[in-house]
């Protein structure tokens, strides 16, 4: 709860104390959103918080005590859901640790689905997961048998190339990938121009002496996602791009640090590339997957939704529930994935959502006990 305070404070003053000069300053305030632990982050409630601290003078205890009362405020566990459901016209749902683990769908999903459509509300699936395009996470909802239409999913893989045609990015500019096919789809059909992926799994340097390494200076912005076959090859290309090619933007997928490739275990995220890139180039990326509000943006302006109908439902503090807070969506956390209830409950976690429970299955079984 220090840590947080004093960050809070970090940020709102302006005292030749904290920043003896403007160059410090700017170094200070580059490094303070990106602690080592996310979950200890908030960039809104920081930015309520100057707002306050500016606002009144003698506002620090305000500040404190505010700061506190939200850190006090645990998690109610969802007892009603049809007070829930009622509430809202529009539920996102995470996929991995949510709908399924790996390739195994979570048990109660089908029905739960089916129950919420009955009842006329929009379904949204979101995922932080890159590999696959929106077509390929259709085919797999069908294969487990869930009725999803492509309209419904959205991957960060079509938020990266939502992304680049939302700024206009030149058609005659490339797009280096460190990822695999489902960025390289998403762009395709975008119509950008792209290389590497995962034809540049197999690719090896040879550290001669006096080798130098070409790349393309026609590359206009590097994308980095999961990438099951990350090597040192794809590292260095990504670097010299961003480095070397003048206005070359680094954009990553998301920075999640672990995923679910099956359902028997963690294994390294797609953060863990882009922690790669970001410490050669020592540039920070632009995030457009969760908890980015990019495709909160998107979705709310896709589908004509008001943010505060929404209610985003997913098992990472750090991406899913603050995606939803900061969006201004109502957040459920369910406990079928990443997040186990100790974690939740810790006195180092700051982000609290609206509600939790163990899967979204217990929307039917709780309603049922209820009868």
């Amino acid at each position: 709860m220090l840590t947080i305070k004093l960050s809070a404070a970090a940020v709102c003053s302006s005292s030749s104390t904290h920043f003896p000069n403007s160059h410090s300053r700017l170094r200070f305030n580059k490094r303070i959103p990106f602690l080592s632990n996310p979950s200890l982050f908030n960039p809104l409630r920081s930015i309520a918080e100057c707002s306050s601290f500016s606002a009144k003078k003698n506002s620090a205890k305000t500040m404190d005590y505010s700061a506190s009362s939200r850190i006090v405020a645990a998690a109610e566990q969802l007892k009603d859901p049809d007070q829930l459901i009622d509430s809202v016209e529009t539920f996102i749902f995470d996929c991995d640790g949510v709908i399924w683990k790996g390739d195994k769908l979570i048990d109660g999903v089908p029905e739960t689905l089916d129950m919420l459509r009955s009842k006329g509300k929009r379904l949204v699936f979101v995922t932080n997961n890159s590999t696959k395009s929106r077509k390929q996470y259709g085919k797999k909802f069908e294969t487990l048998g869930l009725n999803v239409s492509e309209e419904e999913i959205f991957a960060s893989s079509f938020a990266a190339a939502a992304y680049l045609k939302s700024i206009e990015f030149p058609k005659d500019k490339k797009v280096y990938v460190v990822g695999e096919e489902g960025i390289l789809k998403e762009l395709d059909l975008a119509g950008f121009q792209y290389i590497g992926g995962p034809e540049d799994g197999d690719k090896k340097i040879e550290l001669k002496p006096g080798f130098l390494m070409e790349h393309d200076e026609d590359v206009g912005a590097v994308v980095v996602g999961f990438d099951r076959y990350f090597n040192y090859y794809k590292i260095q290309y990504a670097t010299l791009c961003i480095r070397e090619n003048p206005g070359c933007l680094f954009i990553a997928t998301n920075r999640d640090a672990v995923t679910h490739l099956t359902d028997a275990q963690e294994w390294a995220g797609g953060g863990s590339m882009v922690g790669a890139v970001r410490g050669s180039t020592q540039r920070e990326p632009h995030v457009v997957g969760k908890p980015s509000t990019f495709m909160m943006d998107y979705l709310a302006k896709e589908f004509n939704i008001s943010k505060s109908q929404i209610c985003m439902v997913g098992d990472r503090l750090d991406t899913d529930i603050l995606f939803g807070q900061n969006g201004g969506c109502k957040t459920l956390l369910v406990l079928s994935g990443v997040t186990s209830l100790p974690m939740l409950q810790s006195p180092d976690n700051t982000i609290q959502p609206d509600f939790y429970t163990n899967k979204i299955s217990d929307f039917l079984s709780l309603k049922a006990a209820a009868v």
